[in-house]
């Protein structure tokens, strides 16, 4: 089911059994092994399906749309966690979900704001909802406001934040218009969006790396060192970087990256694995206890990217 996803129906399948499941904690070591090294490990090997000539192929006009899209997403979640007090790490996973690429970015970010798996659960179903709401909603609006096939397909690739979700709005947009070829380019230019987990996840690190230095000052302890890159940036969010660059210089040489196909294929199968890992980590009870405000939340940062991109567009006239 293409608009759903594996991952999300993985974490509601671990949900259901976590919550029927008496001797759940004889198997508390494999959870949180695949819960925290298979995700991290997911992560890395999702960077061998993005080259960084990505960006080229796009060409810079997307660039200021996909930019923007992510700025408006991230202020909306930084304004309305202090306005609504949704938990700070929660608003963080749903800010960075919805700007970036859905699951992949909430993997990607849990273990570097220590994230525990409650709060990622709570992020994944609600970017999950507004996922479906997209792909079900902006073909049509897409119609009825006349945009063009490449005006679609950066909508697409900008307003809708997970890959899935993405490839299934554009599918539906070329099945409305034959010969269209939407899907092409909203799926290139979600690729090159999805390469700001690189900044993200850096920016955080280093943000996470400075509150625990000031709070061990508030408390009196004397911080265990001076700054250091390499323990503020974890060592899998490198590993990405690598492998990322690793089939950069592959595309660069020639080289059919068809041959990482294997390990893409192996990193959505690990993130699978990790969200069924979460879901059976997660209290259900408490996460419907949390309250509508975190779907609050991720509406309006779904709204903003959705305004800001249309807006974008049409301001640098690209529709």
């Amino acid at each position: 089911m293409p608009i759903v996803g594996g991952a999300v129906f993985a974490i509601l399948a671990g949900m259901a059994i976590g919550a029927f499941w008496k001797e759940k904690g004889t198997a508390a070591a494999g959870i949180k092994f695949t819960s925290k090294k298979v995700l991290q490990t997911a992560v890395v090997l999702l960077g061998f399906g993005l080259p960084l000539t990505q960006i080229a192929q796009v060409g810079a006009s997307s660039l200021p749309v996909i930019a923007s899209t992510i700025a408006a997403s991230l202020l909306t979640a930084f304004i309305l966690c202090h306005a609504l007090r949704v938990p700070g790490r929660t608003a963080t996973l749903i800010g960075v979900g919805s700007s970036i690429c859905g699951g992949s970015a909430i993997a990607a970010t849990a273990p570097v704001i220590k994230a525990n798996d409650q709060e990622v659960a709570h992020a994944i179903s609600v970017v999950f909802l507004f996922n479906v709401l997209a792909a079900l909603i902006f073909p049509t609006l897409g119609d009825a406001i006349g945009m063009t096939n490449d005006g679609f397909g950066l909508f697409a690739g900008t307003a809708v934040n997970d890959t899935s979700s993405v490839t299934a709005a554009a599918a539906v947009w070329d099945g409305m218009h034959p010969g269209a070829n939407a899907l092409d380019y909203a799926t290139i230019v979600k690729l090159t969006r999805t390469l700001a987990i690189i900044p993200i996840t850096f920016v955080l690190a280093l943000w996470v790396s400075s509150r625990e230095r000031k709070a061990a000052l508030a408390d009196g302890k004397a911080p265990t060192s001076a700054f250091s890159l390499k323990r503020a940036l974890p060592t899998f969010i490198v590993l990405f970087v690598c492998a990322s660059i690793v089939a950069t210089a592959a595309s660069a040489v020639g080289i059919d990256l068809s041959v990482f196909e294997p390990l893409k294929f192996a990193s959505k199968f690990f993130i699978v694995m990790a969200m069924a890992a979460i879901g059976l980590n997660t209290d259900v009870v408490g996460l419907v206890k949390s309250g509508a405000k975190p779907i609050v939340l991720g509406a309006a940062c779904w709204i903003a990217i959705a305004c800001v991109s249309l807006a974008a567009q049409h301001a640098l006239g690209l529709w």
